[in-house]
């Protein structure tokens, strides 16, 4: 389950595109590092070049990256590269871009972790670019990479471009590398019912951040207007951080307009294409839909499909199932081939290589099976989790009709956003369902440790303490996420859809419940602690949880019982 966790995906460059045996000592050293999954590599002769895709956790990725990065500098000899790309390194450049739960600033610190390490480690002279530049002139790699290999001998005498890491020393064999953080950077191609290039181009220069080249009189024919300095003024697009042009796809026999959107926290995959629609009407011209090229991070199909339903103005508060489907659908992912979200999303592809989880995946019969069985988990935390997230969703399911009710339309956007906070509490206790079960296992696990020697037994007591400290820990995280949900039952029974009043009463019955039967497992596993000041700490707070929630749920039930008699 990769829900929560952090992810950053690694791209980088190495000056390699022909000789597959060095390609794949280097993605060797990828493949081994455990935590990063190889998501992609792609070498081209004449460029010389070898673009390397993989992802995982942050300190899992720069592992990988500098392992890659050392083999690289072991195996290619700058002195004798020639190709088609500009390059001044073996590792010519290493991006890291965040994909998940993890913000840019973050991302720029570990660009610094990763840079540093390359220059002392490894000895070589590292610049940082895009969002890691420590000042804005090496904030565009063309400038950090102006003179190429044959000019760097040169640049790291001079005083203005010394190095950020590593020495400012010209490695003939290695070159230099640029270690940046960028945000991602998506490929998409627009089909359009057309087979006409021109339209199709007219189009991409409508939106690109480029732009069109102004001409005098004649938009099209006109002479291109310059600048003192003779060079080409042009008129901007509509759409910032895009690259476009426009192609004909023998393939498919349609015209696309092809689009790289560098930055999509300035211009969404969602906005770009209602954008390039509103263009392409206005020429005639409609699009039936678009392709996806390479992999996204899961937040592209997640906001797309809340955009869209927010355009409809229906309820975002659906599942993450849900809205990928309304994403796929609304963009046309699936016009000219099939769109599998289980191939082209990153998290998807990382949570392949994770163990499925036992009893999310579990039909509810099964799971009351497995519940019954001699087994003692899946237990009462695991279950007090469950009937939380039973609570939380009779909330969610009251916000959603009550977004849709007739008559109160101009109400959906309210009980839109109660519905998305139901779906992220449910969600968090449905994993909080499966993680009592593995906190379980994890002290019995500490309890099966060996105890023959003084050392085997001080190794098992502190294993059996941390372990027991977490399976503490899960069920009062049970009590505090099942306690944020009974104000939005209490709502939901005040002013939400009169005809589901008794529903919201029932939720906010089930998170007391989880509360109580999650308080049972803070009690009886806080009792195995030798850290007393902790337990007591923890036991106070749950206490507190407990006697709030008790008050709060008992007005919401005479309340609902009122109303309804």
């Amino acid at each position: 389950m990769l829900t929560g966790k952090k992810i950053i995906e690694c791209v980088p460059n190495f000056s390699e595109g022909r000789d597959m045996n060095i390609i794949n000592q280097i993605t060797a050293e990828i493949k081994s590092t455990e935590g990063v999954k190889l998501l992609d590599v792609d070498p081209g002769a004449s460029t010389n070049r070898t673009v390397v895709t993989f992802a995982g956790e942050p300190d899992a990725v720069l592992e990988a990256a500098f392992k890659a990065v050392k083999k690289a500098t072991e195996l290619i000899d700058m002195s004798k590269h020639k190709g088609a790309h500009p390059r001044f390194g073996a590792t010519d450049v290493c991006p890291l871009v965040p994909v998940a739960n993890i913000t840019m600033q973050e991302v720029i610190e570990y660009a610094n972790k990763l840079g540093k390490r390359i220059g002392d480690e490894l000895g070589i002279p590292v610049y940082l670019y895009e969002f890691a530049a420590k000042s804005e002139d090496r904030r565009n790699l063309a400038n950090v990479r102006a003179g190429e290999y044959e000019g760097l001998e040169k640049k790291l005498k001079d005083p203005l471009w010394q190095p950020d890491f590593g020495p400012a020393k010209f490695l003939p064999k290695t070159g230099a590398i640029a270690v940046g953080a960028r945000n991602f950077l998506v490929a998409i191609n627009y089909n359009l019912n057309t087979t006409s290039v021109r339209r199709a181009n007219a189009i991409a220069f409508d939106v690109r951040e480029k732009g069109r080249p102004m001409r005098k009189g004649n938009p099209i024919i006109g002479e291109i207007v310059k600048d003192e300095n003779g060079n080409t003024i042009y008129i901007p697009g509509t759409l910032k951080a895009t690259k476009a042009i426009g192609w004909f796809i023998e393939e498919y026999g349609i015209a696309q307009v092809s689009m790289n959107i560098t930055d999509i926290s300035v211009t969404p995959v969602h906005i770009a294409f209602d954008e390039v629609s509103e263009k392409a009407r206005l020429r005639g011209i409609r699009v039936t839909g678009a392709e996806i090229v390479g992999l996204i991070p899961k937040s592209v199909l997640i906001d797309a499909g809340k955009y869209f339903l927010k355009k409809q103005q229906r309820s975002t508060g659906v599942s993450e199932d849900e809205l990928i489907k309304i994403a796929i659908k609304s963009m046309g992912l699936d016009d000219l081939k099939p769109f599998d979200a289980q191939n082209k999303v990153i998290e998807f592809l990382l949570a392949k290589d994770e163990p499925a989880p036992k009893l999310i995946n579990m039909t509810m019969s099964e799971f009351a099976n497995e519940t019954a069985s001699e087994s003692p988990a899946p237990g009462g935390g695991s279950i007090s989790a469950y009937v939380g997230a039973l609570g939380a969703a009779l909330a969610t399911m009251v916000a959603n009709l009550s977004s849709h009710k007739p008559g109160w339309d101009d109400k959906w956007e309210e009980f839109s956003n109660f519905a998305e906070e139901g779906q992220k509490i449910k969600d968090e206790l449905v994993q909080l369902l499966e993680e009592d079960t593995n906190a379980f296992n994890k002290v019995m696990d500490a309890f099966g440790l060996p105890k023959d020697t003084d050392e085997q037994k001080n190794i098992r007591r502190q294993a059996i303490e941390e372990a027991t400290r977490y399976a503490t820990e899960i069920p009062y995280r049970t009590m505090k996420t099942a306690t944020m949900a009974i104000p939005l039952c209490k709502k939901m029974a005040e002013i939400g859809n009169p005809n589901s009043i008794s529903d919201a009463g029932v939720g906010a019955i089930c998170c007391l419940t989880a509360i109580k039967g999650a308080y049972l497992n803070v009690l009886i596993n806080v009792a195995g602690l030798k850290d007393k000041s902790w337990a007591d700490n923890i036991l106070s707070d749950a206490s507190h949880l407990l006697e709030t929630a008790q008050n709060d749920v008992e007005a919401i039930y005479d309340f609902v019982l009122n109303k309804i008699k």
